[in-house]
């Protein structure tokens, strides 16, 4: 009997193997979504639970991943970094950026990358992400530049300057403190500073440089992005005390209304075309301009460019805060069409403000009331959430859902930077577990204004969720079934004979390669007694064999689940799993071949 549980124990073990190459390669190649695949695999594995129960584990315990405190802290660390987004808290920092080399932008981002590589080497990487993805998101939405070149650059780097300093990683603080429950002292600050800084500046050229030739433009799939590249005629009219009142020209152009292009400027019955020669704008001027609907929205939220939209706040209820921007398609049944735009009937009607018209054939001169309106074209509109739910059902008009966007409002932003760093403090001192100060941290950005429900909601990927769920699981299985262990154990039997520095080298890429699956600081928890006790075996000293199994540990460059921060940016860069599995293998190899050559010189072994 008791052969048999052994026999059928070792076959749950190949089974979930299986599993999780099956798993692997669906994430990798696609053939299903990341969501199917991810409740595919978890249903896989809880049915070999149920069935096979010599295994070791249950539903409960496979399931026990979306309770998580890792899970908890990414998606609060979301939370709170969709707060400084929204309130756009970093707006200095980014101008000051922005602003250095206005010709050169590479530079800027460059830069940028490198100083959130050089603090992830003082500084937990987790948070310095945070603060940088708004940042870069900001600077190359104003250059025009694809976000998904270089969000995985921005995690990449930061874990690559975590890997020179103990404090750089999570993963480093957990695998030192295991060796000293073993007794060994002797991981430092400084213990692996000068091969880890070696391969964070070689890591670092790849990234920089070769990296975002590799990485798809995942932009062009966006279509929310492509939408914020599209021109709409829209006009602005000067009343009193407007704040374009008494704009001059110079060279011809408006030096305020730069991120606009000006079609036309109508006084009474006189109409100014460009170049514009010597016009000064006065009271009562209309202004005819194109712009994209990012430059419409910052006319709105920054000088209140649409008298209108006064109107839109005066009428909100004390539940609602900040306005949003939609748009809506004129289909050919509509009763619009042959009609100009009547501004005024629509927000009497609706309660909702017309702030400009797309047209994909011409791009007309005249005043919105009097372009007759085709089928096809498209309405951005502005106002409170629930107008929005009284246009659904209209047939002369079809919403664009996924264009709706809040207006980010102004005032709290240094409550959201308080904020923000208060929860970095509480996290960096290390008194609470990292998990708690996050989701204070995110409670307190709601609470506060800096966010309402819907925003905060939709910062959380549901992506990332059943992502993190499923590799725990994984994870969870392969701890229960003896499967990591038995892995390890082999690999190191394998190694016994072989020189120290070869032990090194296999110990680095057979932890690199579990760290991309397993989790960083589980492999750490795994890895850290086994080069201990291969170091005893070996008659040599425990540290470099330690240093491994910390920097391979931080090679999980390969997939999203490696490490937190490719969590954080997969958002943001709009990334598929195979994205990272495509840009990060040649990483991790890049860093194995250094570090075979550089730490067993650095430690003499």
């Amino acid at each position: 009997m008791l052969d048999f549980f052994a026999d059928q124990n070792n076959f749950v073990m190949w089974l979930t193997f299986l599993v999780i190459a099956g798993a692997m390669l669906f994430y990798v190649t696609e053939w299903a979504s990341i969501e199917v695949t991810s409740l595919g695999t978890l249903v896989a594995l809880m049915l070999i639970a149920t069935i096979l129960p010599a295994g070791g584990f249950d539903a409960e315990s496979l399931l026990s991943g979306f309770s998580n405190p890792a899970l908890f802290t990414i998606l609060a660390l979301l939370v709170v970094g969709q707060g400084l987004i929204q309130t756009e808290a970093l707006a200095d920092l980014t101008n000051w950026l922005t602003n250095l080399w206005p010709k050169h932008p590479m530079r800027v981002v460059i830069l940028s990358l490198v100083i959130a590589g050089a603090a992830s080497a003082i500084v937990n990487n987790t948070p310095v992400v945070i603060v940088f993805i708004p940042v870069l998101v900001s600077i190359l939405a104003k250059r025009n530049m694809p976000a998904s070149k270089f969000m995985m650059p921005l995690s990449f780097m930061t874990i690559l300057g975590g890997m020179t300093t103990v404090l750089g990683s999570s993963t480093n603080l957990l695998a030192a403190g295991v060796a000293r429950q073993y007794g060994i002292e002797s991981v430092t600050f400084f213990s692996f500073a000068i091969p880890g800084l070696i391969m964070a500046l070689i890591g670092w050229l790849y990234v920089l440089f070769i990296a975002p030739r590799i990485i798809p433009n995942n932009e062009a799939e966006n279509i929310g992005a492509q939408s914020r590249n599209t021109q709409f005629i829209s006009e602005i009219h000067l009343t009193y005390g407007h704040p374009l009142i008494g704009e001059k020209t110079i060279a011809g152009m408006f030096p305020n209304l730069t991120t606009m292009t000006i079609r036309a400027v109508q006084r009474g019955k006189q109409t100014f075309l460009p170049p514009f020669d010597d016009i000064t704008l006065k009271t009562g001027d209309t202004l005819i301009i194109a712009a994209t609907r990012d430059a419409l929205t910052k006319a709105l939220r920054d000088w209140k460019a649409f008298e209108d939209t006064a109107s839109i706040n005066a009428n909100s209820t004390e539940s609602e805060s900040g306005v949003v921007l939609c748009e809506a398609m004129v289909p050919p049944s509509s009763r619009l069409v042959g009609y100009g735009v009547d501004q005024a009937g629509f927000m009497a009607q609706h309660d909702l403000l017309i702030l400009g018209m797309e047209r994909r054939s011409r791009m007309p001169r005249q005043r919105m009331s009097e372009i007759r309106l085709e089928a096809g074209d498209v309405l951005l509109i502005a106002g409170q959430p629930r107008s929005f739910e009284n246009i659904r059902g209209l047939q002369d008009l079809i919403v664009i859902e996924w264009s709706a966007a809040e207006v980010k409002p102004r005032g709290h932003a240094l409550r959201s930077l308080i904020i923000f760093f208060a929860t970095v403090a509480a996290i960096a001192t290390g008194l609470m577990p990292t998990v708690v100060p996050a989701i204070i941290g995110a409670f307190i950005m709601v609470a506060s204004g800096c966010l309402n429900v819907r925003q905060a909601a939709r910062s959380l990927d549901r992506k990332i969720i059943l992502l993190v769920g499923s590799s725990l699981a994984m994870a969870t299985a392969m701890q229960y079934t003896g499967g990591a262990q038995f892995i390890a154990n082999g690999a190191i039997d394998a190694l016994g004979t072989s020189s120290p520095a070869i032990v090194m080298s296999g110990l680095f890429i057979l932890v690199a390669a579990f760290t991309n699956f397993l989790s960083n600081n589980a492999t750490a928890v795994l890895f850290t007694p086994i080069a201990i006790a291969a170091a005893n075996s070996l008659g040599v000293d425990p540290l470099p064999l330690i240093v491994s199994v910390i920097l391979g540990a931080n090679a999980s460059f390969a997939s999203p689940v490696g490490y937190q921060t490719n969590l954080l940016v997969m958002s943001a860069g709009h990334y598929k799993f195979r994205d990272f599995f495509i840009v990060g293998m040649p990483l991790i190899l890049l860093m194995w071949l250094v570090f075979s050559i550089v730490a067993p010189w650095y430690y003499g072994v």
